[in-house]
């Protein structure tokens, strides 16, 4: 009696098991390779003045480097050098490093040549295609770890944008998309302990970015359907920009603000620790958890200090 029960449920467990690897074949086969390079990612932003310009790097993969933009004002790297040339008063030379395509073992060389032209700034987005090809995570984000170390050794401020939420991809369906948000948000999550444990900063881009690629997707995303729209990638850098801003140093020229009845400047603190306010907007820090809660969950500790576990 017992195996008539089972046998429904073995052969549904198979036949959703082969759907979903039908579908995530033929999704696959169905993400677009990239036909032309994106627009060029070297910019120069600011007034020339005999002061050294602030030096930014982008590193990562097709969305660090832009690729669904149509103009070079419309990158990442453009808009990030507009917002911290404003910040600084201060020339901002932005570097695009970024290779379509790229996974997180080719950050190595990326890494190298961006060492080569000694960064104040690291700016990285990297895990979508660890996702889509459906690597081990663990090694990956080791590797992270690494790269950010090797950043911070030679005096430059790393942030990262981790995991994007890929499950709002308007390829992926249930129950593809499923899987690819709960790989995505678990990759995130180790991604951002890490990088706090290397001493960089997180922005969490799946929690950002949902709502606005959910509700406009058409907008949102470009004619593939899978890399960001110049929209899409000007909502990136504004939610980005808020963390980088915050870990700047405060410059001579630094804006002044209102504060205790008098006109006060601008001051950036150092940071007390690696993973102090990561993401300012959600005003969330994050502890890195034992071992064993590794890839699992991340404990995060809101501004009103109690602490809750925020499972990715």
């Amino acid at each position: 009696m017992n195996i008539v029960v089972l046998l429904p449920v073995i052969a549904c467990l198979f036949g959703g098991t082969a759907a979903f690897k039908w579908q995530t074949v033929a999704t696959r086969r169905g993400i677009p390779e990239p036909v032309a390079p994106p627009p060029r990612g070297d910019v120069g932003y600011g007034p020339r003045t005999s002061r050294d310009p602030f030096s930014l790097v982008l590193l990562g993969d097709s969305f660090a480097a832009g690729y669904g933009a149509h103009r070079s004002r419309e990158t990442p790297a453009a808009l990030l050098a507009a917002g911290i040339s404003r910040r600084l008063r201060r020339r901002v030379t932005a570097h695009t490093l970024a290779v379509p395509g790229a996974e997180t073992p080719d950050l190595p060389y990326q890494v190298d040549r961006a060492l080569c032209l000694a960064p104040d700034l690291a700016v990285i987005y990297i895990g979508g295609n660890d996702v889509t090809m459906l690597a081990g995570q663990r090694k990956r984000v080791r590797q992270l770890g690494i790269e950010v170390r090797r950043l911070r050794a030679a005096g430059c401020t790393v942030v990262v944008g981790t995991c994007p939420d890929l499950g709002v991809l308007p390829p992926f369906r249930p129950p593809l998309s499923w899987v690819a948000r709960f790989l995505s948000r678990r990759l995130a999550a180790a991604q951002t302990i890490e990088v706090a444990r290397a001493g960089g900063f997180t922005v969490s881009l799946a929690s950002l970015l949902n709502p606005y690629f959910a509700a406009d997707p058409e907008r949102m995303f470009g004619h593939d359907r899978f890399h960001p729209s110049a929209e899409g990638y000007a909502r990136a850098v504004a939610v980005t920009l808020p963390t980088v801003l915050a870990v700047l140093p405060a410059g001579p020229g630094s804006r002044p603000r209102r504060g205790s009845g008098r006109w006060k400047r601008r001051r950036t603190r150092p940071p007390a620790g690696p993973a102090t306010r990561c993401t300012p907007i959600s005003s969330a820090d994050v502890v890195p958890p034992t071992p064993s809660r590794f890839c699992s969950a991340a404990t995060m500790r809101p501004a009103d200090g109690k602490a809750r576990t925020d499972s990715a």
